[in-house]
């Protein structure tokens, strides 16, 4: 279409857009008119006069195109000129901006790479090289994470492992400061992964009307590709305890193909998983069920096995940083009263070495009996009073016991202890728990991810009900409800266990929370059919979480369950191992990221909380970095300023490996404990991550700048684009408008209009 208008009217729609429409010829407008109205006269008159078989509107329709022919012939006299300002030759200023990262390396249909690309573009024996010099002082950068200057493309290297466009255009422009600048010229495939924002580096251009023009470079869609987009492995785990990281898969052109979705714990595979790959643009998730047995920084390693004919495989894997904890894991379990649940529960867990299970089961008034205990006092005055007493604990189990029993105090406490310190509280059935048991309008009302219906008064055997459990979409994914070695294995043992009664009417979720299991009624006097048995919620730094039943003990003593199923014991390792699994400590390490280019600047965040978890400023912090090969350093922590109670250090790791971190805090004599987090040291793979051109960030570049984009094939017109919208040191120019072939057109067409007309009326 743009060839078409440039032929009708002798230049390109853009440089209409930039100049504007003069009359330069020596007669003036009203001469023009009133030499073309008398040689349209005679015309006129001789029209009025005619006779014959014409009508007055055919007359009126040969008057009107007679009339368009002048018309023609007085515009042409007046010389209609196109009016530009151009930029002055050789007194303009031109910076041109190289991707140099490494997803310029990445191959196109055609079977060139991007960087092949932009060194025919930009070959100094080009035309398009040539034109731009002729014209301006031609400066050439090349950029990735940093732009540099750069005297030619044999400085290109393509191998920069981040790209950030907008602090190249930034640093440019500082570059060039003081000297008459024309533009910048932006030649990437705009696989801009930084997390800045562009708006703060346009300001500048557009503030010192400098455009952008980008040519993209790159296809805009790579149609065979799979990726793994992330996996959501937990960063800390208790040594032993299965874990369900789940795998995000996109995938272009191999929909309906089968794929092995593959999990290794520091080159050694642990998991595997074959995939159906999904329609191009869908989201595919794998589960993939691991154990981590061997303590400390972990490396794992998810990757897709490449498909043949796939043009980026970068992008096949991700890694995760996962601290194995080797210790074990203190619960505090209060029953209210004796029932079966309490011993088959512990005896579930017994023979795990990282679960301590303190029970704490009242056998009458103010008399209870303790079990698992560290020491001959602890408990010794029952249910903890003081926040240090409770707080020792990393989660807290509350059975069939009556909210009457705590004080207002206690029931606060408890609520903190979910809140404040991030411990995970788990209230199980029974005929004093929830509504039943005095619970709504409690401070623990808030914490549950369940409503509490209005007790009705009736009595425990008229509530029960048997349910039939199975887990839900979540449960069938998390793994405090996946007894199964598979999706199908689990859901099958599930479906084998016998019904299990509750005596509480929980059918209502609140905002947020997430159901794992639920329960279908199949005896009993129930008002509703289903009822919500297991579910979670985030509540403050911790998480609380109902399972509304009263005897799972059967799914290990009832007579339909074989002597060799462990699905109760499987549940109940695998529910207590999640209720710690997120519980902070009191000094807890992370990093912004976990894992950096070598070089880059680390920074180590640390929370220093005491034991009752508050907030400790002006303590003593160290954080102590043992590199790969083994050598440590101390490096001390500085308290911020910005938040009680964290602290941070930044250190630049050069060797490429796992870098462990140990933070040590304390405050005069007294030790708050220790922290740990690793970081992984590697080149990174953001490059190839979702690998396609994005046109839409370089197109938004130009136009906000007033610049223009262009694809390889239209790069040429860039020079000519470059004279008349760029900026600088500019004149004047004149094109003439009076020779348009439309001109031309349009008077020879108006006048064999008229003579086909007459002819055909009679007037000839």
């Amino acid at each position: 279409m743009s060839g078409v208008f440039e032929f009708l009217f002798k230049y390109r729609p853009v440089l209409f857009q930039e100049g504007e429409i003069a009359f330069v010829g020596r007669w003036s407008a009203g001469t023009a008119l009133l030499a073309a109205t008398l040689l349209a006269a005679p015309v006129l008159f001789s029209y009025a006069r005619a006779r014959g078989r014409s009508r007055a509107g055919h007359r009126a329709f040969l008057v009107a195109l007679r009339a368009t022919a002048f018309a023609v012939v007085a515009l042409a006299v007046m010389q209609p000129a196109l009016v530009l300002t151009s930029v002055a030759p050789q007194r303009n200023f031109l910076a041109v901006l190289v991707d140099d990262s490494r997803s310029m390396t990445i191959e196109d249909r055609d079977g060139t790479s991007r960087a092949e690309k932009a060194g025919r573009l930009l070959d100094p024996e080009g035309a398009l090289v040539a034109e731009l010099a002729e014209r301006f002082a031609v400066r050439y950068f090349r950029f990735s994470a940093e732009a540099q200057r750069a005297g030619g493309l044999e400085e290109l290297a393509f191998s920069g492992s981040r790209t950030r466009i907008g602090a190249a255009v930034s640093h440019a422009m500082e570059q060039m400061q003081g000297v008459p600048l024309s533009g910048l010229v932006l030649v990437s495939d705009g696989g801009d992964n930084s997390d800045e924002e562009m708006a703060a580096a346009l300001l500048p251009l557009r503030a010192a009307a400098v455009p952008v023009f980008a040519v993209g470079l790159g296809d805009e869609q790579v149609e065979a590709d799979v990726e793994v987009v992330r996996a959501d492995a937990p960063q800390q785990a208790l040594a032993g305890s299965s874990l369900l990281v789940n795998v995000q898969i996109a995938a272009h052109g191999y929909a309906g193909r089968t794929v092995a979705v593959v999990a290794e714990d520091m080159g050694r595979i642990v998991a595997t998983e074959e995939v159906a790959l999904p329609r191009d643009g869908r989201p595919l998730v794998a589960p993939l069920a691991i154990e981590l047995e061997t303590p400390g920084a972990r490396e794992l390693a998810f990757r897709v096995v490449p498909l043949p004919g796939e043009r980026v495989t970068e992008n096949n894997e991700v890694r995760s940083m996962v601290q194995v904890r080797d210790r074990t894991e203190k619960i505090l379990y209060f029953e209210g009263e004796p029932r079966h649940e309490v011993a088959f529960m512990l005896r579930a867990v017994e023979d795990d070495e990282r679960l301590q299970v303190v029970l704490l089961q009242r056998t009458a008034e103010n008399k209870f009996f303790r079990r698992n205990l560290d020491d001959p006092l602890e408990l010794l005055g029952g249910f903890p009073s003081t926040r240090e007493e409770l707080y020792a604990y990393r989660a807290l189990v509350l059975g069939s016991v009556e909210a009457g029993f705590f004080t207002h105090d206690q029931l606060n406490m408890i609520a903190d202890f979910v809140s404040v310190r991030g411990g995970t509280l788990l209230m199980l059935g029974g005929r004093r728990a929830f509504s039943e048991g005095g619970y709504d309008g409690t401070p623990l009302e808030d914490v549950l991810p369940v409503a509490l219906d209005e007790p009705d008064g009736s009595a425990p055997t008229d509530r029960l009900v048997f349910v039939k459990v199975a887990p839900t979409p979540a449960g069938a994914r998390h793994p405090a409800t996946r007894i199964g070695d598979t999706a199908e294995q689990s859901a099958a043992r599930w479906d084998s266990l016998p019904a299990v009664s509750t005596t509480n009417l929980l059918t209502r979720l609140k905002p947020g929370a997430t159901e794992l299991l639920k329960g279908e009624v199949v005896d009993g006097a129930g008002l509703r059919s289903e009822r919500v048995v297991m579910a979670f919620q985030r509540y403050g730094r911790g998480r609380s979480a109902v399972l509304g039943v009263q005897d799972t003990w059967l799914w290990q003593m009832d007579h339909t369950v074989p002597l060799e199923d462990q699905s109760h014991e499987t549940f109940w390792t695998q529910l207590l191992r999640w209720l710690v699994s997120e519980t902070p400590d009191q000094v807890e390490a992370a990093l912004g990221s976990e894992e950096v280019e070598p070089g880059d600047p680390v920074t180590i965040q640390a929370m220093v909380a005491d034991a009752g978890f508050a907030a400790v400023n002006g303590g003593r912090v160290v954080a102590q970095i043992t590199t790969p090969a083994g050598d440590v350093r101390d490096l001390p922590m500085e308290w911020s300023v910005e938040e009680d109670g964290r602290y941070e250090a930044t250190f630049a790791p050069e060797a490429e490996g796992v870098h462990e971190i140990t933070v040590e805090a304390g405050r005069d004599s007294v030790a708050f404990g220790l922290g740990r987090t690793s970081v992984r040291v590697a080149p990174g793979t953001a490059e190839f991550r979702d690998p396609h051109q994005r046109r839409g960030l370089l197109e938004r570049l130009a136009e906000e700048t007033g610049g223009r984009y262009y694809s390889v094939e239209s790069a040429s017109q860039l020079p000519e684009d470059l004279r008349f919208a760029g900026g600088g040191v500019t004149v004047r120019e004149e094109r003439d408008l009076w020779d348009m072939p439309a001109m031309f057109l349009l008077l020879a067409g108006a006048l064999a209009a008229e003579w086909a007309c007459r002819r055909r009326w009679g007037l000839a």
